[in-house]
């Protein structure tokens, strides 16, 4: 294939505008605190200055510190992109909405700023429904602006119109409909405020094309005004006390740990909580990372296709402190039968999710870093006076579940390649410090399972929404926001074809991510729940990606400008994944030809108990009846 020249990916005054990547967990909280404030320290304000809405929607976005966006020009939307034209804001060409949406959800997640960004008005913003739906359930600090119908136009039906802000109230943190250009200012930095400080979420801003047009006096630093919105940070101090006394005193504990902990920068500080106490941890799909697979403590991710043991642990506790996590069903299993004796301590910045699934013993309202820390100071008093839990016993039981039933896989009886060494073999040789980017899926179970995550930031999936076609635009966001990591996206064959045209995107604008294409040649988990509950009746889940080899992954790959690869032996996975890891000035896509049979495993059915938990097709986990 002929490769883009450097001369047509020629960016370099815009790329040197991109993050840096962020040194430590502690580096990457501070950037969303950044985010959130309105003035960028050491830079002075600018002087006021007449402009267009336009203008000023432009200036507030450098003024916050903005350094690229994701979007497509369209009517309503078309006066902010004459000034952005001009800005020392890095625009990047997206080829769908959906695109802009999940890349700003990416660069969010990777980098710990805000992510941005801008669509027109109609079927443009209603194209970002469902990142920004993504970005709500997962707690990602996005602001969406996106243009409007004239003010006299609105309500009338007009071309393209679309009621974005009333569409949008049910998934984003909070939305406006800006009415006057003397707002965009203070709208702006209130959007980036709200969207990165408490429980991080999406934010959308709708300007009216005529606000966009209208003359205004653009001054900064504005004013906020957002009456009765302050997060508690610091947890109440007798809750704290209660919490470490309940730790010290408990026989069967697990730190239940969620996404909340990566995002307050918190994982250093559990790291420490979970040595000091000895407690066993379990971390969800959205907390990879947060605590290092490695680490001797760890039980690995509890739910639906967790470990038997983080299962197990969760199930029999007797003390489950959760922080930073929500109790969603994938976890739970069926929630009447979930921890029947286990006390509660549920730590979470936002009260709405203390006692929404599962009543809280204890409930602690406080950002996870405050929390921890302080935790840390109660438990260290307790133990001073001589008040130290014996979890002998307990390790015990774990241990032995953890050597009866660690994850693994049997390899496929036709000799076709498994998905599970691929991605395994993936980890190993892209190693701990690059970032993985998964859809949504078997790739994106098996991704979680077989892959360690020793670091914090390095694992970025839709967990709550579980969006096909989340990888490939993310991926870039995250590659945009660190651009010194190796990124690699999992994929699978379905979720890859919803939005791989955003790789043309990345051609162009000299994104060098790299796709590991599980390509089953079907809609895998729809398929594997056909195999196991609909009496294998396979219905409409037969891509024709393996029988027809439509598409031919490796010849699309190179009409978007990538460079496409192919794999479909064991012997030639490592080379295959070395070639891929030596380009790095363009887009690589491998194509790996996997086994259509292959399944998650463990498995506990949806609706059903997580102490019907089976270990594979047919073989349920044997516990001692002390263990019950």
């Amino acid at each position: 294939m002929t490769r883009p020249t450097p001369e047509t990916l020629a960016h370099s005054a815009r790329r040197a505008r991109t993050a840096a990547e962020p040194a430590s967990d502690a580096d990457h909280a501070a950037a969303v605190r950044a985010a959130a404030t309105p003035a960028v320290p050491g830079v002075r304000p600018p002087a006021p200055a007449q402009v267009s809405g336009a203008g000023s929607l432009v200036r507030s976005l450098e003024a916050l510190g903005v350094d690229v966006v994701f979007g497509i020009p369209g009517g309503a939307i078309l006066p902010a992109y004459d000034p952005l034209y001009d800005s020392t804001v890095r625009h990047i060409l997206v080829r769908h909405e959906q695109g802009a949406g999940h890349a700003a959800t990416g660069y969010a997640q990777a980098t710990g700023k805000v992510g941005v960004c801008i669509a027109t008005s109609g079927p443009g913003a209603t194209n970002l429904v469902t990142p920004i739906a993504d970005a709500y359930m997962d707690s990602v600090p996005v602001v969406a602006i996106t243009g409007q119908v004239a003010r006299p136009s609105i309500g009338t039906d007009a071309f393209q119109e679309a009621d974005i802000q009333g569409i949008t109230l049910p998934i984003t943190k909070h939305n406006f409909l800006v009415q006057s250009a003397d707002e965009i200012p203070r709208v702006l930095a209130e959007a980036f405020h709200l969207a990165a400080t408490g429980r991080p979420g999406p934010v959308l801003v709708d300007i009216p094309k005529d606000v966009l047009q209208a003359a205004t006096t653009f001054a900064w630093p504005p004013t906020l005004d957002l009456p009765g919105y302050r997060p508690t940070l610091h947890p109440h101090g007798k809750q704290i006390r209660e919490a470490a006394r309940l730790m010290t005193a408990a026989r069967r504990p697990v730190l239940y740990v969620g996404g909340g902990v990566l995002k307050a920068g918190a994982t250093e500080g559990l790291r420490r909580l979970a040595e000091l106490t000895g407690i066993p941890v379990v971390t969800t799909l959205m907390a990879l990372g947060a605590f290092p697979d490695s680490h001797p403590q760890h039980l690995g991710m509890p739910g639906m296709h967790g470990t038997v043991a983080a299962v197990y642990g969760l199930q029999k506790a007797d003390l489950i402190v959760a922080l930073g996590a929500r109790f969603d069903d994938r976890v739970t299993g069926k929630l009447d039968s979930f921890a029947p004796d286990a006390t509660v301590v549920h730590a979470d910045i936002d009260p709405a999710e203390i006692g929404k699934n599962r009543h809280a013993d204890v409930p602690i309202v406080g950002d996870a870093r405050h929390v921890i820390d302080e935790l840390i100071s109660a438990v260290t008093a307790e133990q001073e006076a001589g008040r130290r839990a014996d979890l002998a016993d307990w390790w015990a039981q774990l241990d032995d579940l953890r050597k009866r039933y660690p994850l693994g896989y049997e390899e496929p009886a036709d000799g076709t390649l498994s998905p599970q060494y691929v991605i395994k073999r993936l980890g190993e040789i892209a190693g701990p410090d690059a970032i993985y980017v998964a859809g949504v899926g078997q790739h994106q179970m098996w991704a979680s399972q077989f892959i360690s995550y020793e670091k914090p930031h390095t694992w970025l999936n839709s967990g709550g929404l579980g969006t096909m076609g989340y990888a490939v635009p993310a991926a870039m966001g995250a590659k945009v926001g660190r651009p010194d990591s190796v990124v690699w996206a999992v994929d699978g064959d379905g979720c890859f074809q919803m939005t791989n045209q955003e790789l043309a995107t990345c051609a162009l604008e000299g994104i060098p991510v790299k796709i590991a294409l599980i390509n089953n040649g079907n809609l895998g988990m729809v398929r594997q729940w056909q195999t196991l509950f609909y009496g294998e009746r396979y219905s409409n889940t037969d891509l024709g990606t393996h029988k027809h080899r439509i598409p031919d992954f490796v010849k699309l790959a190179e009409a978007l400008g990538c460079v496409g690869l192919r794999c479909e032996t064991a012997e030639d996975v490592d080379g295959t994944i070395a070639a891929a890891m030596e380009i790095n000035d363009a887009p690589v896509v491998i194509d790996f030809v996997v086994g259509k049979d292959a399944m998650v495993w463990p498995m506990v059915a949806a609706g059903t108990s997580n102490d019907e938990i089976m270990f594979a097709r047919g073989v349920r986990p044997v516990f001692d009846e002390d263990d019950v």
